[in-house]
């Protein structure tokens, strides 16, 4: 590792790091848009595109797998060769992407664009890893939770917009607004954004990449389309047969390479890895609100529990959530700078269950859904603001790009196994209406259910997190610096003699 390599984050403050968090910030928000603009036009997609239901619905599973492939790659690749950098080509793939789709009247190439944007969901990572080395250490904690909170931010308020564009203008202008976001995005980047110095060097695991590639596609293919295919089915069993057998061997394999994608020993430490278990499960819980709540407040009033909402009624119903996510990103931080990570993470993991909890008893009125979804809005932005920090806390600066990209990655198996179950829950708990089958008031109260049940299990996995380590970290920050330096005496892809002994502890 070069000397400009081993500098703590201090030493490579930026002039202006308010810009630099507003940006990457931003960055955030804009690619997470892109996973919600597409929502209104969904069940207009196969007329649209002169295609089936089921083949039209690969516009949305083209992305997941994008995005599932893309994202712990760029995160390597942009701790050896540059964050900025593999920023800079994520928002150039959203672009790309958005430009394809927006030029599409037919299924092939939106499934192209689709997953051209996919590619770019491993901007949230990386601007927490450019952050861990730029910022100022007292701005690391509040920035990174803000960060962390994008993901929701966006989600949050981009299906109002999406709303809004979809009922007024030519579905073509909602991939013309994510291209030119995307060009926005990457202007401010390329101006205000310093490129990180830290480096961990080593050649790119393409065989790893691959192998973990394949086994993610044949995993999260089978969740996405077991509904579809049968459960039973042999082809959604072959492929997770497929996906276990891959992944074994995959991870076999980067046990032995000198230079992996994925450090599986660092990644085996224990405040990673139950971290990263403890990201599964919260992501069930952050999705199973945005599975249900639109659907409750879109359903005919007739149906006696349905609300009657238009879309965008719906939408803006959910936008206050994502303000709240951002709003408690600097409380979340305090928290972890006086009780630890791990301290904030449990707490958020209560918060979430509680709001499900109040949205089963309340959900007759739309203030309720509301209250309810502002509650978990809260408790995820807890969450999501505390697990970078852990991350962080346990790896040496090198690694920190393919680190927060493989918890942004579980977060993601977490959401999608939230849709496959909720779907399961939903059509088999129907009633009838008129000649319709409708996901039933029982069912959507035990999706709900089954959301607090998530929120819950994060908090159980979550207090496995080793104690002292987390309350040696008490912020984000100190840890980044310690593990900054601690990376000064390792090797590429190896923790520095700080690091093991703080793992040891």
């Amino acid at each position: 590792m070069t000397d400009a390599s081993a500098r703590p984050a201090e030493a490579t403050a930026p002039l202006s790091p308010n810009a630099v968090v507003a940006v990457l910030a931003f960055g955030g928000i804009v690619v997470s848009l892109m996973q919600t603009l597409v929502i209104p036009i969904v069940p207009e997609l196969p007329e649209l595109l002169h295609a089936s239901a089921s083949d039209a619905a690969w516009a949305v599973t083209a992305t997941l797998l994008a995005a599932a492939v893309a994202t712990p790659v760029m995160g390597r690749l942009g701790d050896m060769y540059g964050k900025r950098r593999m920023l800079l080509l994520s928002l150039a793939m959203l672009v790309i992407g958005s430009a394809t789709a927006g030029l599409s009247d037919s299924l092939v190439p939106m499934i192209v664009g689709r997953a051209l944007q996919g590619l770019a969901s491993g901007v949230i990572p990386l601007g927490i890893s450019i952050m861990r080395d730029e910022l100022p250490a007292e701005r690391l904690g509040s920035a990174t939770a803000m960060m962390s909170a994008s993901l929701g931010v966006g989600g949050a308020l981009g299906l109002p917009a999406a709303a809004v564009i979809a009922e007024n203008f030519d579905w073509h202008v909602l991939f013309w607004t994510s291209a030119a976001l995307g060009v926005v995005a990457a202007a401010l980047v390329l101006l205000l954004v310093p490129e990180s110095k830290v480096r961990s060097g080593g050649r790119f695991d393409a065989v790893g990449a691959l192998g973990m590639a394949a086994g993610l596609v044949c995993l999260l293919l089978a969740v996405s389309k077991g509904a579809d295919w049968g459960w039973g089915s042999g082809t959604t069993l072959g492929l997770f047969a497929a996906a276990v057998v891959i992944l074994l061997a995959w991870g076999a394999f980067e046990l032995r390479v000198a230079a992996p994608l994925v450090d599986l020993r660092t990644t085996a430490r224990r405040q990673v890895l139950v971290t990263n278990l403890a990201s599964i499960a919260i992501g069930f819980a952050m999705f199973s609100m945005s599975l249900v709540i639109p659907q409750l407040l879109q359903l005919p009033k007739q149906t006696g529990y349905g609300l009657g909402q238009s879309l965008l009624a719906s939408g803006l119903v959910m936008a206050p959530s994502g303000l709240v996510m951002m709003a408690v990103a600097p409380v979340s931080a305090a928290v972890s700078r006086a009780k630890g990570p791990k301290a904030t993470l449990m707490i958020g993991a209560l918060i979430v269950a509680a709001g499900y909890g109040l949205n089963i008893v309340l959900m007759d009125q739309v203030w309720h859904f509301v209250l309810a979804s502002c509650v978990i809005g809260a408790g995820i932005g807890f969450t999501y603001g505390s697990m970078p920090a852990l991350i962080m806390s346990a790896v040496p600066a090198s690694e920190t790009g393919a680190a927060n990209s493989l918890n942004t990655l579980m977060r993601s198996i977490g959401t999608s196994t939230a849709s496959a179950v909720a779907g399961v829950v939903l059509a088999h708990m129907t009633t009838r209406f008129g000649p319709y089958a409708l996901p039933s008031e029982n069912g959507f109260r035990t999706v709900l259910a089954v959301g607090a049940g998530a929120a819950l299990l994060g908090f159980a996995v979550a207090a496995f997190i080793p104690r002292r380590r987390a309350e040696a970290v008490g912020s984000p920050v100190a840890a980044a610096g310690k593990t900054g330096e601690a990376g000064q005496s390792g090797q590429p892809g190896e923790p520095g003699e700080s690091a093991v002994s703080e793992a040891k502890a």
